[in-house]
């Protein structure tokens, strides 16, 4: 999860690597199926917005029309190749603890909020799960269809862009609270829970605000910019187009 260089950024860089080794590349690996049950789920549940649903749908075709016209596969292999060695110890240390506190725990959260009958906590929570887990699965595929690397990168900047917007609106949910009852009194929530939500809420918020402005847009995405192109002045002009696209998902 690349979340940013998150979770699945590893899983596609191998598999990139992969290909450009004149491997097979699986389409999906097990993580990514298990990953697809999720969407598939929280999408039958009616807990994805109209919007959500369609900003996925409508990424897809965006980034396969990106991949195939505008920023194509380089013609040297290298300019493709992994931003990120998968052997960096910081590097996987920080895809794990993303993955856990963005995707782990806040499906957990959701599942328990379930039993416990939290509607209000878990509607609030599902469209961050949604993106995330549709994110990885877009990460796979631009691996597996052998993206370019400006076009792979993009893939994480685009959804955390927008996660932001639902990360923001989750945490002001939880900080609407003011009781414990919920919904005319049908269902109480605890106030561990409660406190639960929100430290869960500001964390991911944390985490992924860092991670789009900190991380992504300021190193990745000059970098493969750069290695693509290989002229500053190129990438100076490419560069300040894709962050006005990427901008336009924040408004």
């Amino acid at each position: 999860m690349s979340g940013g260089v998150g979770p699945t950024y590893k899983d596609t860089a191998l598999a990139k690597q992969e290909e450009h080794h004149a491997t097979a590349v699986r389409p999906f690996s097990f993580q990514q199926l298990i990953i697809l049950a999720v969407v598939l789920v929280l999408s039958a549940s009616g807990l994805v917005t109209l919007e959500d649903f369609l900003f996925t749908l409508l990424t897809l075709i965006y980034f396969f029309f990106l991949s195939k016209r505008i920023l194509p596969p380089h013609k040297n292999p290298k300019r493709d190749a992994p931003l990120t060695s998968p052997a960096n110890k910081i590097f996987r240390l920080y895809v794990a603890s993303a993955g856990v506190a963005g995707l782990l725990i806040p499906l957990l959260y959701i599942f328990q909020g379930f039993v416990a009958d939290d509607r209000r906590g878990v509607s609030a929570a599902a469209p961050h799960v949604f993106l995330l887990a549709s994110q990885v699965l877009m990460e796979g595929i631009a691996a597996a269809c052998g993206f370019s690397a400006p076009a792979r990168i993009l893939v994480p900047v685009v959804y955390n862009a927008r996660r932001v917007m639902t990360l923001v609106e989750w945490i002001t949910n939880e900080f609407s609270r003011e009781t414990t009852t919920e919904y005319g009194g049908k269902g109480t929530v605890s106030v561990r829970r409660m406190y639960t939500g929100r430290v869960l809420a500001a964390v991911n918020l944390g985490i992924w605000s860092f991670n789009l402005f900190g991380v992504l847009l300021p190193v990745y995405l000059p970098r493969a910019f750069k290695r693509y192109y290989g002229s500053s002045k190129e990438v100076s002009f490419r560069f300040r187009s894709i962050l006005a696209f990427v901008a336009s998902f924040s408004v």
